[in-house]
């Protein structure tokens, strides 16, 4: 199973390690298009600040997020898992997983990114900030960009199991899968539910959206949870508990699937 996440605005503040080595990061056919967004991202960074500020959408206050990506090629680097932080990533709780859930995490998430397009939990990268909407000069936008570099490292990393989609839409703009692989995958909307003068209400919440990912793949992981076909990933996730909703699907589309929260 593959497992792909969004990445958090929230960001540790420094990494640990050694510095940044892009021939280091999984997926390597990505690595040019990577170069190519970091070089551009760096440059901007360097270059006139209001400009910068603009195109990455930082206030005046933010000059430190000009200061990190300006020195991203020398900064020292920690696992993605540790440097991406937020709700989702607070739900899911990976320093706490026990050994053989933390290796079923390392095996199967993928973590999406407007500057690295797609990244494990154990690739070392410094903290950084580069959203997907953003474009960057010399690139474009870089949802499109990601678009064209994305298909042949994503289709390879799905394999011949299951995918459980789980990014938000800016970032499942990046790669969508097609024919088979697509029935083989299975996207999840949370939906928050309350009563409204008696009524039942279902709506999407950020929070309770990113914080339900997170615990649904940290429980998926801690039940050892290998499901072969998508059936068997929904199966998974309604042994789990988890209120299951299933939404008409077209042939050769990933198939959608509500899962229906009270409270977070």
């Amino acid at each position: 199973m593959l497992v792909l996440l969004p990445p958090s605005e929230g960001k540790a503040d420094a990494g640990t390690g050694r510095r940044l080595d892009l021939t280091r990061l999984s997926l390597p056919g990505l690595t040019p298009a990577r170069e190519e967004v970091l070089a551009a991202l760096v440059t901007l960074a360097t270059g006139d600040p209001e400009t910068a500020r603009a195109t990455l959408g930082l206030s005046p206050g933010q000059a430190g997020e000009l200061r990190r990506n300006a020195r991203l090629r020398e900064a020292a680097t920690a696992p993605a898992g540790r440097i991406y932080t937020g709700v989702l990533y607070e739900a899911l709780d990976l320093a706490s997983l026990p050994p053989a859930a933390l290796r079923a995490a390392r095996r199967s998430v993928l973590v999406s990114s407007g500057l690295w397009g797609a990244v494990r939990l154990t690739d070392r990268i410094p903290p950084y900030r580069c959203p997907i909407g953003v474009k960057l000069p010399g690139v474009g936008a870089l949802a499109a960009w990601w678009r064209r570099a994305l298909a042949p490292a994503m289709t390879e990393a799905a394999g011949d199991g299951p995918v459980l989609d789980l990014r938000s839409g800016a970032y499942a703009a990046t790669w969508t899968p097609r024919g088979e692989l697509a029935e083989r995958t299975v996207t999840v909307r949370v939906l928050h539910e309350r009563d409204v003068d008696g009524v039942p209400v279902r709506s999407v919440v950020s929070h309770f959206n990113k914080a339900t990912k997170g615990r649904l793949v940290r429980d998926l992981l801690l039940a050892g949870a290998r499901p072969r076909t998508a059936d068997g990933l929904v199966t998974a996730l309604r042994d789990l508990k988890y209120p299951v909703l299933e939404q008409p699907t077209a042939t050769g589309r990933p198939r959608v699937v509500d899962v229906v929260v009270t409270e977070l």
